[in-house]
């Protein structure tokens, strides 16, 4: 991610900084102190208009930045902020938010684990005054529709299926679809194999930005009090749901700017274009926001797991254990998860050698789901079975929250606070795929004065206030004159609001399985091999590992199955009953006109292509079956991709997202190749594919060879196989396998050959 540089001119270094550009003038020193790669990426002019040129040296930040902070280490870059605040649950952020993007005048990145339109974007009353709508959707298209200069991009993670039923049914229709021309949503799908893009970031006009562990999705409004018969507190289904807890941070000048070119590289990588810049005086802070320090030293620490090439970046697991080894008197978290083990190990080691230093880990009380059950569950077991072993569990603390009669919050902040000196929040979880797998964002605040740590403590003292039913004020005068973080937390009990012990033992098994290799990993899955992945981590009896991948696919196979058998599927493209229509076209060239006919109009109801190709053989044989089907398919494409053409790309990319850069990259440099691979991999229905190509204005030459090389291996397997491919698919033959290799070896030797050809020729051009 630290290619900066306009159209990926930057490059990677091993330790994740970033290296000169590859084309154009190195620029010489202005006396910022930047590393070398920093400062070329971002004041040649190159980088996203100069916003990273802001990245503080270790020369320019303070002594106690300078100390823990190491650029391309734990930390990617240091930026300054003239102001940061910690909003303290979302009913804080979403008001702090909701007024800065009241203020934003050209651009807004929102980037997300999840984005839904329904979020209510209210603060602590629940309502909103200011007469623009509450609901996140509809509040932006009135922003706007009010300011038609402000252009808003939104970057969610195209997210597994496995939380498809926690996720707007459709966010392209609730966020651009049916939103105006300057909002627009990208799905990002540049993660690996089992990976997941996790950070949570809001950037406004390249002059403010947040960071933290909150998504602006439904059930995560709450208020600091956590009432439990909070009425405001309810799903857009009007279903109430727990007290939840989260945490944000505000910050502007260089490190707003520096987020903003983090953002701007994740959205050119998820969506092929590089953002215009922005440059506004700085500015845009909301004024109903105070800030807890000013003046500081701002690291931004990533997870980037390896992909495409690139080696992974793993600063925010590097930056827990060096904060860790830097605690002197207490250490405070706030996690969802806990369990990774090598923080467990590196906090029992400094527990081992500071006897004064205590710990106190706040998480939810329990993991509901069963997936949560048999690894962070698991996981949160053996991290507690380290600091046991060490003999260290004395003066650790690893409690939840507690409103009202036995009412658990839900904790779903990432905050870890090191004495009065280090304070971090963010988007990653004490979990391996935190460390490793996830892309996370965080940032932490070195305290450089006597005025830093007075502005830590205060912060230290409004979330442990928040917990215990304390004002922060007393709870921070409390921990300051105690000089013990637990000492302060267990005089302020006897409240209906404490933090109580959890108890896990009983609730899980400590043993790790199988489903934690997909669940929590430390490294990305292999693209090729997931299922093995999960074999080889689990220890499971080597005659039960064949039974995952069998089950798969009985699965598919029944699912295929009741498909074709109980929804109609087969009375409409039933290959014997078009085949029966094909047969009674009057023969000649009227016939034949008929057919191409009724492909062309199958084409533009999107209708699969390859029931009629098998009709086609059916009812004229290997020849002229070949033939008719051939010259169908091709009519269709023809007409649809003239369609798209006429079409053009910008009403195109309303449709399908800004994720249409990627595919127009790829074909333009791949060419005949390209649409050959996506005509042989059902990717997108072959109408669909052809409206693409035509908008994209890929060359004719390259629409026409690719389609008719992606269509060979159905046309030759249709019309050779004819009414016997069932036949040959239900009791397949070694003579009919071999058909079908030496078919595909063919396709891809005339593909690749062809290829080859039109790029040599282009090049004497």
């Amino acid at each position: 991610m630290d290619d900066l540089v306009a159209g990926g001119g930057s490059r990677r270094d091993n330790d994740g900084g970033v290296r000169e550009p590859r084309r154009g003038p190195r620029p010489g020193g202005d006396g910022s102190g930047a590393r070398p790669g920093d400062a070329a990426a971002a004041r040649a002019g190159v980088a996203v208009a100069g916003r990273a040129a802001e990245a503080a040296a270790p020369g320019d930040a303070p002594a106690a930045a300078r100390s823990l902070f190491t650029p391309g280490r734990n930390v990617w870059r240091v930026a300054r902020a003239e102001r940061a605040a910690v909003l303290v649950d979302a009913a804080a952020y979403f008001a702090g938010l909701r007024a800065a993007l009241l203020l934003a005048e050209r651009t807004v990145t929102i980037i997300g684990w999840d984005i839904d339109s329904r979020t209510g974007l209210v603060g602590p009353s629940g309502r909103a005054d200011d007469g623009f709508p509450e609901r996140l959707g509809p509040f932006l298209k009135a922003l706007v529709e009010r300011r038609p200069a402000l252009s808003v991009r939104l970057l969610l993670w195209d997210f597994s299926v496995l939380y498809s039923l926690e996720r707007e049914i459709s966010p392209e229709y609730a966020l651009q679809w049916n939103t105006p021309r300057q909002i627009e949503l990208c799905l990002d799908d540049e993660v690996p194999a089992g990976s997941a893009h996790h950070q949570k970031l809001v950037v406004i006009d390249d002059r403010i930005a947040f960071c933290g562990g909150l998504d602006l999705t439904i059930r995560r409004w709450d208020t600091p009090e956590h009432r439990p018969d909070c009425a405001a507190r309810v799903d857009p289904a009007g279903t109430p749901y727990p007290p939840f807890h989260d945490v944000q941070m505000l910050v502007d000048g260089a490190a707003a700017r520096a987020l903003a070119a983090l953002a701007a590289e994740r959205w050119r990588l998820a969506a092929c274009e590089t953002p215009p810049p922005t440059a506004l005086p700085d500015g845009g802070w909301p004024e109903s926001v105070a800030a807890d320090l000013r003046d500081v030293a701002v690291g931004i620490a990533r997870t980037i797991p390896a992909h495409r090439g690139e080696a992974p970046v793993r600063e925010i697991e590097a930056l827990f254990l060096d904060m860790v080894d830097a605690a002197e008197r207490w250490i405070y978290v706030e996690n969802q998860f806990l369990t990774a083990a090598a923080f467990a190990e590196r906090l029992a080691a400094r527990l081992s050698r500071r006897p004064r230093l205590e710990a106190l880990l706040v998480a939810p009380r329990t993991h509901h789901t069963w997936i949560e059950h048999k690894t962070m569950l698991a996981g949160r077991l053996r991290f507690r079975a380290i600091l046991e072993a060490a003999g260290v569990l004395d003066r650790v603390r690893l409690v939840y929250p507690n409103v009202g009669d036995d009412t658990a919050v839900m904790v779903h902040a990432k905050v870890m606070i090191v004495d009065d000196r280090l304070l971090r929040v963010g988007s990653a979880n004490l979990a391996d795929r935190s460390m490793g797998a996830d892309t996370e964002c965080d940032l932490v605040v070195a305290a450089a004065s006597d005025a830093d740590r007075a502005g830590i403590l205060a912060v230290l003292g409004r979330l442990a206030g928040e917990h215990c039913g304390v004002e922060g004020a007393e709870m921070a005068e409390r921990i300051g004159r105690a000089g013990s973080l637990l000492a302060a937390v267990d005089g302020a009990a006897g409240g209906e609001r404490l933090l109580l012990p959890i108890v896990d033992e009983g609730c899980a098994s400590a043993e790790k399985t199988g489903i934690e290799a997909v669940a929590d990993p430390a490294r990305p899955l292999p693209a090729a091999e997931p299922i093995a992945f999960v074999a080889q981590a689990a220890p499971a009896p080597s005659r039960l590992r064949w039974l995952v991948p069998a089950v798969l696919v009985a699965a598919l196979v029944a699912a295929v199955a009741a498909a074709w058998r109980f929804t109609g599927l087969a009375e409409v493209a039933d290959v014997e009953a078009i085949a029966a229509a094909f047969a009674a076209a009057p023969p000649g060239p009227a016939g034949a006109a008929l057919v191409i006919g009724i492909f062309v109009l199958a084409g533009l109801v999107v209708f699969p292509v390859t029931v009629l190709i098998a009709a086609t053989a059916v009812a004229f044989g290997a020849w002229p079956g070949v033939a008719f089907a051939a010259a169908g398919a091709l009519a269709s494409a023809l007409v649809t991709y003239a369609i798209g053409r006429l079409t053009g790309p910008e009403r195109l990319r309303r449709w399908l997202g800004p994720r249409l850069n990627g595919l127009g990259e790829r074909v333009a440099r791949q060419g005949v190749v390209a649409v050959v691979a996506v005509r042989l991999v059902p990717v997108a229905p072959f109408t669909v594919v052809n409206l693409i190509a035509g908008a994209l204005r890929i060359r004719l030459v390259d629409y026409l060879a690719g389609t008719f090389l992606g269509l060979v291996p159905g046309l030759l397997l249709m019309t050779a196989l004819g009414d016997r491919l069932t036949a040959v698919v239900a009791d397949p033959s070694p003579g009919a396998v071999l058909l079908l290799v030496g078919v595909v070896l063919g396709w891809i030797a005339v593909s690749v050959g062809l290829q080859r050809a039109v790029t040599r020729w282009r090049g004497s051009e």
